[in-house]
């Protein structure tokens, strides 16, 4: 269930929300570029999130300005044209653009990323066509990408999903449900792969153990000693996954 509330600091609102969670054994604040949520336990009181959630506001506050300035760094492409950059697997990789005699868009990697369009394209159309194109392939690589970590950790793990689902989960990096069925966050792909690899062994460990505790976390380190920095870099990064078309300044 989810509640939404305002936290005042100084003459600055904060729009905030309180998501009662099963599984939470603490309180806890996560801040995104465009949000603010309080995850706390079921059998927390409103008095008792309201305390917390005043206590923190000065970090609250510092954070959402950080996310501010975050936003403002965030990957942006006015157009699909040669020259251009989009992230990918951590890096900055340029787009090139050419005209074919197809019918369909199509995309291929080769330092970089090569792009047909159909000499017959609108105008109008052409930049929206090679977005959808784009991701479509993005995310098609990044399955791949998930499928050989899996099999290489269900393995050495002895822990095999039901299934595998690639999404697009705008305040989740991946999640493990009851049905066995991992679900990741298709910006993954604009991460390095170690990231991505991180991403699918932490979920992969919800397969035997539901909550991030003690006996959770050591088994994610048995696997990947390094775990905590590629976990770091996800969370110092997390606005940088992605990229968004924007309208060309004329």
């Amino acid at each position: 269930m989810m509640a939404n509330h305002t936290l005042v600091v100084g003459k600055t609102l904060i729009p905030y929300t309180v998501r009662r969670s099963k599984t939470a054994m603490r309180r806890r604040v996560h801040i995104t570029p465009d949000r603010v949520e309080l995850i706390t336990p079921e059998s927390s009181t409103s008095e008792e999130d309201e305390a917390f959630i005043y206590k923190k506001r000065r970090w609250i506050f510092d954070e959402t300005e950080i996310m501010k300035e975050r936003l403002a760094q965030r990957n942006t492409i006015a157009r699909f044209v040669t020259g251009a950059k989009i992230p990918y697997r951590g890096r900055q990789m340029r787009l090139r653009i050419e005209t074919t005699d197809d019918t369909i868009v199509d995309v291929q990697y080769r330092n970089g990323f090569i792009i047909s369009v159909p000499a017959t394209t609108a105008k109008a159309s052409r930049d929206a066509l090679i977005e959808d194109a784009l991701r479509l392939w993005l995310r098609k690589r990044l399955r791949s990408d998930v499928e050989t970590f899996v099999s290489q950790y269900s393995k050495s793990l002895d822990l095999r999903p039901n299934g595998l689902r690639i999404k697009a989960q705008k305040h989740l990096w991946g999640s493990c449900g009851q049905d066995r069925i991992i679900n990741l966050n298709w910006h993954l792909i604009f991460a390095p792969k170690t990231i991505l690899e991180y991403a699918v062994v932490h979920e992969l460990c919800h397969l035997r153990y539901r909550n991030h505790d003690k006996s959770f976390w050591s088994l994610v380190g048995s696997i990947m000693p390094d775990y905590e920095k590629r976990k770091a870099w996800l969370e110092q990064n997390e606005h940088m996954l992605g990229f968004e078309k924007i309208d060309p300044i004329v």
